[in-house]
């Protein structure tokens, strides 16, 4: 059974990371002493070394152990032996086209699929879905194509923001960005706002946080959901 957390972002207005989240993923990890680290998206082009490190001493807090999946002679044995597993957030292309070189999406899906609690922040909440598309990262790397693992039968759109109506210039707006996408694809998408995650559970998806998220889906009017809503029925 899937056990599943899908979330926003990695820190929060300034936060340390992971700390708005941290006694969540206390719980979440409870049956887990050690949890595998993919630092394949390299946020700012950090060293994967670095990434892990900073992700160590967030879990050190709820004593945790971390250990990078680069670190492992052979990362398919990694993924199949974990307790757990965090993909941390950066570029997703760059993360979907590491995966995709060692060929790890099968097992990671298989895995995740069969119980391995998962924690994804940014580009690694943006696997879930079912493809990548609806990132806002540049396409820094071209991995063989755009699709993800699909844990959740919609796409993401981590760090949503909504239309700020008294700037003079914002550009696109993510509204009018997935509105584009929907021009060419057909499934819904969550726009997921800062400090709100889904936690999924079997096929139970629920958002959780304080704020509510975005729903957009192909020929209708986007709409918001509420913490504690159910998002199994969005497809």
């Amino acid at each position: 059974m899937k056990h599943i957390i899908i979330a926003s972002t990695s820190t929060v207005y300034g936060g340390d990371y992971l700390a708005y989240i941290l006694d969540d993923l206390n719980t979440f990890f409870n049956q887990a002493n050690e949890i595998l680290f993919i630092p394949y998206a390299r946020p700012g082009g950090m060293s994967h070394d670095a990434y892990t490190e900073k992700a160590r001493v967030a879990f050190t807090k709820i004593n945790k152990s971390v250990k990078g999946i680069h670190t492992f002679e052979n990362p398919t044995i990694a993924i199949k032996k974990a307790q757990a597993i965090f993909v941390g957030g950066g570029n997703t292309f760059v993360l979907l086209n590491q995966l995709c070189k060692n060929n790890l999406l099968p097992i990671l899906k298989e895995v995740v699929t069969k119980g391995t609690p998962y924690l994804g922040t940014s580009a690694g909440s943006n696997i879930c879905g079912l493809s990548i598309k609806t990132t806002n990262d540049m396409p820094i790397m071209y991995p063989p194509n755009f699709s993800a693992l699909g844990f959740v039968p919609f796409n993401l759109n981590p760090h949503y923001i909504d239309p700020e109506p008294n700037s003079k210039h914002m550009g696109e707006t993510r509204e009018t960005r997935i509105q584009e996408f929907h021009g060419f694809n057909p499934q819904p998408v969550i726009g997921l706002r800062e400090g709100s995650w889904l936690f999924v559970k079997g096929s139970s998806i629920v958002l959780k946080g304080t704020l509510s998220a975005r729903v957009f889906e192909q020929n209708k009017t986007p709409y918001e959901v509420y913490p504690e809503a159910e998002l199994n029925t969005i497809k």
